[in-house]
């Protein structure tokens, strides 16, 4: 697999019509949500199972609980496979897990792909890196393709002045 490790290029500037479609993980993103679908179907038949099971001691409360219980480790699967990146005319939104992230483009020096990273990470002028968890590893050769397209993306919506 090629790495991606690539300052912005003032070549691919002129890459015409770049593809701004989101950005977002996919083999992750259907195994949450088989998951998150799985478990709330297990999660439903042990509340009425037992609930309508006379001797087992389950109350109402315990149903209620094994629902909030459901919600819960549901809504954080869906939240954990929702990650992306859109990218707008000024810059990159990246959400991640817990935190979403509006870079310009114009911040971003390159973006890393590194052999061993689990997702892709932007370099940005102000010395942070920016993990954007949309582009996984996991995802094999889709991956390399969509961090081969953010970097044309930056070069396209941010190029820099030639130096020379």
């Amino acid at each position: 697999m090629p790495v991606v490790n690539a300052p912005v290029d003032e070549r691919a500037a002129r890459t015409p019509a770049v593809d701004d479609a989101p950005f977002r993980a996919r083999r992750a993103r259907t195994v949450g949500l088989v998951v998150a679908g799985a478990l709330a179907a297990v999660l439903v038949a042990l509340a009425v199972g037992l609930s309508l099971e006379p001797g087992t001691g389950w109350s109402v409360l315990d149903t209620a609980s094994t629902a909030v219980l459901g919600v819960l480790l549901c809504g954080g699967l869906v939240r954990l496979v929702s990650v992306r990146a859109v990218p707008t005319e000024d810059a990159l939104v990246v959400r991640n897990v817990l935190l979403t992230r509006r870079v310009r483009w114009d911040e971003v020096l390159e973006v890393r792909f590194g052999r061993d990273d689990p997702w892709l990470v932007l370099g940005t002028d102000d010395g942070e890196d920016v993990a954007v968890m949309a582009v996984q590893r996991s995802d094999g050769e889709h991956a390399q393709a969509e961090a081969r397209r953010l970097a044309r993306l930056v070069a396209a919506r941010a190029p820099r002045p030639h130096r020379g």
